[in-house]
């Protein structure tokens, strides 16, 4: 637990070292930039893509395995249209005439039909193809980008991965020692903020994080640190820039 007997001076001294380390963890970051997301994203649009593909390819399959089919009832038919011509050799009437030649024709109309549905399975089937190479040219171009930012990313991680362990332990360690209070408020002014500054250096009698004038009865409170003063416009915990050098 946070010494509740800390003075102001102190709780101000914790609350800058714990700022610089979370600064310079904030740094990595931004070098890291959008990195870590663009990596997700990209992993997230190929196995969307590699989806579409398979649901290509079987669609494809379906699509050979009609063609197949219907190749196989155009035999079937032919067969049966050589079969019910050497019957007609042996007719005895009118009747078994006319009902092998209709026999004939029915099958002959199968085999159109037949032929219709291969066509049409044939233009479905380029169709879908061409939809397959598109997806398989964006495949091998997200996997290009996906490496180059698995690359920079892992280049950065390389660089500043044993640097970011020993921060993150030392912000850690720091913070226990930051009364509970104070230390709600500063994760509080941190969320706030893009650049995470929740503890503000007064320089050039402004605030180091909004860059607004202070007014100089303010800056003697500062400067005497009887109390923490926070900036009226950002709500920045103030510190004075010579009790900094002081610390440095």
């Amino acid at each position: 637990m946070a010494n509740k007997e800390l003075t102001i001076p102190e709780q101000l001294a914790q609350l800058y070292h714990l700022q610089k380390i979370d600064s310079k963890l904030d740094e990595i970051k931004v070098m890291k930039g959008e990195l870590p997301m663009e990596v997700s994203d990209f992993e997230d649009d190929l196995v969307g893509l590699n989806t579409r593909k398979s649901r290509l390819l079987d669609s494809i399959q379906d699509i050979d395995d009609d063609i197949k089919n219907h190749h196989a009832n155009i035999k079937e038919s032919e067969s049966l249209i050589a079969k019910y011509e050497k019957q007609l050799d042996k007719v005895k009437n009118n009747r078994e005439f006319d009902a092998l030649n209709k026999e004939i024709e029915l099958q002959r109309l199968e085999i159109q039909l037949s032929e219709k549905r291969i066509k049409e399975a044939n233009l479905s089937k380029t169709a879908k193809a061409e939809s397959l190479k598109n997806i398989e040219d964006k495949i091998a171009v997200r996997q290009k980008e996906l490496k180059v930012k698995k690359d920079e990313l892992e280049s950065i991680i390389e660089k500043t991965e044993k640097e970011e362990d020993r921060l993150i332990k030392d912000s850690t360690k720091q913070r226990k020692d930051v009364e509970a209070r104070l230390l709600k408020a500063y994760d509080k002014i941190r969320s706030s903020y893009r650049n995470g500054l929740a503890v503000a250096v007064v320089t050039r009698e402004s605030c180091g994080g909004c860059f607004n004038k202070i007014p100089p009865q303010k800056q003697i409170e500062i400067g005497m640190m009887k109390h923490i003063v926070a900036c009226e416009h950002c709500g920045r915990i103030l510190v004075d820039e010579t009790f900094i050098l002081q610390e440095a």
